[in-house]
């Protein structure tokens, strides 16, 4: 399109000259196309200059991302070159999420007010915008199943609400796997799973650790359909209220799943135990038939491990597994973590919560799937795919030596990180202070991600490690499960590696978008009630509830220097569901 001839041909003031039959843009205006990052909205040039145009959201004048418009530059010798929307000359393709607000059109993302004639839709809805117009209505915001669909919609994820039955699966040939029906394998998870990818076996007799998981790469053929549909999810979602597979249910939930008593395909890991130097003197691996002969919570586990039970074998490997995690913390980290997972009713709004905690059954199924994911890594040579996890810089760690400081705990710089780190956690935990120090350890920790060449894994102190052990929510372990099969490294495991880490960071925020949306609807039921709640963040004025709706994190607007981790009563002020924003005030 012309847009300069556009311009000259509506224009009530001198943008466009037309000279010598060419029309000029005048240097006070220039037209590109709106990129939106974070909190920012940048002006792409259409002459692919180099310059950055900043434009305030409140100067988009109704132009969202990939429009293209036209902007009057506003100067500033001081500072970086700004400019707001004289008019939009082309709609973007892209459909855009938005709220319906006083008749008016607004982005659920930004909450940027877009130009659109609103007539037939109420308050509160939640509808699609494109090219000029509302296309569809998702629901309105006063739904609490609407919740899923916005999360899923604002992160791309929207396919998964999409039936993936249809897709097909290898028939598979087991007369070449080794029968191990024999074995009493056994599984242990929480009473909720709904898919089981592990289960571990012990021969005291002979100090052999079996850890057999779901064998995917079977059923699922590299680069057909389904193989592509499970790269593009990467990962299973986990929502309070439900799963979203990686899989089709009746792989993931079935034909996959070590369920008790039926015969399953597995890849099984073999290895002969050092008990004494809490080492592994050599493994295998290979292609196995198993049946789980019992389905184990950790609850179960955990009091038959209280209880000491000297004829229960899952005693026996704790007591093993318990010795190898003592030798893995030398050079790893144990940090207090409580889980906390949002319950939810059948209109899918939040009635409460529960906190797991790590248990002696959590840590001794932990242990066994670092051996077997250390081995697994050790199996391949410099290239692969690894998980990996790089030391905190030096700025992250002075910054977390000054907050401990901030705290009342005179810690210092150690000879090496990990030194460092255990004396802050030392002199934390005798201060009863553990828990809230060993989050800020996790803050100022790098982000582990997935690599094509072997690196540390710094947090668990390992030189070798990967994911071996969930193909059935994980496609990372499906790509291992292959290469160790065939010992061939697919020729895009760069981008391989790159992608699914992406995408594990994307729907780790689409995760915590829905349960914060969660938190507003609940709390902008409970305005002008008092919380308990904990300081977390006094550069934002953060604080995290404590009882009734624990976790949710609440703006302060009176905040006045209160020390980090203080006590505190919040007042819930306000809470917006589509921004999410919650607001609180200390009662003092």
């Amino acid at each position: 399109m012309d847009y300069l001839k556009k311009i000259y041909e509506e224009q009530t003031k001198p943008i466009v000259k037309l000279v010598d039959e060419q029309y000029i843009l005048n240097s006070k205006y220039k037209i590109g196309t709106i990129i939106l990052i974070n909190d920012n909205a940048i002006l792409n040039l259409t002459n692919n200059s180099s310059q950055k145009i900043y434009i305030d959201h409140d100067n988009l004048n109704g132009a969202y991302n990939h429009d293209i418009v036209l902007v009057q530059v506003i100067f500033n010798p001081k500072g970086r070159t700004k400019a707001k929307v004289i008019q939009i000359l082309e709609r973007s393709n892209h459909s855009i999420l938005c709220f319906v607000k006083n008749s008016n059109l607004y982005t659920v993302k930004e909450n940027a007010f877009i130009d659109c004639e609103v007539v037939n839709n109420r308050d509160g809805d939640i509808v699609l915008f494109e090219k000029g117009k509302i296309i569809k209505v998702f629901g309105n915001i006063a739904d609490a199943s609407i919740d899923e669909k916005i999360s899923l919609y604002l992160y791309n994820e929207f396919y998964r609400l999409d039936p993936m039955e249809s897709l097909e699966f290898n028939k598979l040939d087991n007369s070449n796997r080794v029968d191990l029906t024999h074995l009493d394998f056994c599984t242990i998870d929480p009473v909720s799973a709904k898919d089981y990818d592990d289960a571990i076996y012990y021969d005291q007799k002979e100090q052999e650790l079996y850890v057999a998981i779901a064998d995917v790469s079977a059923y699922v053929q590299e680069g057909s359909e389904l193989d592509l549909e499970a790269y593009k999810r990467s990962f299973t979602v986990y929502l309070p209220n439900k799963m979203l597979p990686m899989l089709p249910f009746e792989l993931s939930t079935d034909l996959c799943s070590l369920v008790p008593n039926e015969v399953r395909p597995a890849y099984v890991f073999k290895m002969k135990l050092d008990i004494k130097n809490q080492t592994v003197i050599q493994s295998s691996v290979f292609e196995a038939l198993i049946e789980s002969k019992n389905r184990y919570t950790y609850e179960y586990i955990d009091e038959v491990i209280e209880e000491n039970n000297p004829n229960h074998p899952q005693v026996k490997l704790y007591e093993i597994t318990k010795k190898f995690r003592e030798k893995r913390l030398k050079k790893g980290y144990d940090f207090r973590s409580d889980e906390i997972r949002l319950i939810l009713d059948d209109e899918e709004k939040l009635i409460g919560f529960t906190t797991e905690t790590s248990s002696a059954s959590h840590s001794l199924v932990e242990e066994c799937m670092l051996l077997t994911n250390q081995e697994s890594a050790k199996k391949l040579n410099l290239t692969g795919i690894f998980r990996v996890h790089d030391e905190p810089s030096s700025s992250k760690i002075k910054k977390l030596l000054d907050d401990v400081s901030a705290l009342g705990i005179k810690a210092q710089l150690k000879d090496d990180i990990h030194a460092t780190i255990i004396s802050i956690q030392q002199k934390a935990a005798n201060v009863g202070l553990g828990q809230e120090v060993d989050d800020l350890i996790i803050q100022a920790q790098q982000q582990a991600s997935y690599s094509s060449l072997k690196r540390e894994h710094f947090g668990l102190g390992f030189k070798d490690y990967s994911h071996f052990t969930s193909p059935i929510r994980r496609y990372a372990d499906l790509v291992l499960h292959r290469i160790l099969k065939t010992n061939k490294i697919p020729q895009n495991i760069e981008e391989v590696c790159e992608y699914v880490s992406t995408k594990e960071r994307e729907i780790a925020t689409l995760v915590w978008d829905y349960e914060d949306r969660k938190y507003a609807r609940y709390l902008s039921n409970h305005i002008h009630k008092t919380f308990e709640a904990t300081l977390v963040d006094t550069d934002n004025s953060i604080v995290k509830l404590d009882n009734e709706v624990k976790g949710a994190r609440v703006y302060i607007d009176n905040y006045a220097g209160e020390k980090l981790f203080s006590k505190l009563h919040i007042k819930i002020v306000s809470s917006d569901i589509i921004s999410k924003k919650i607001i609180g005030t200390i009662q003092r």
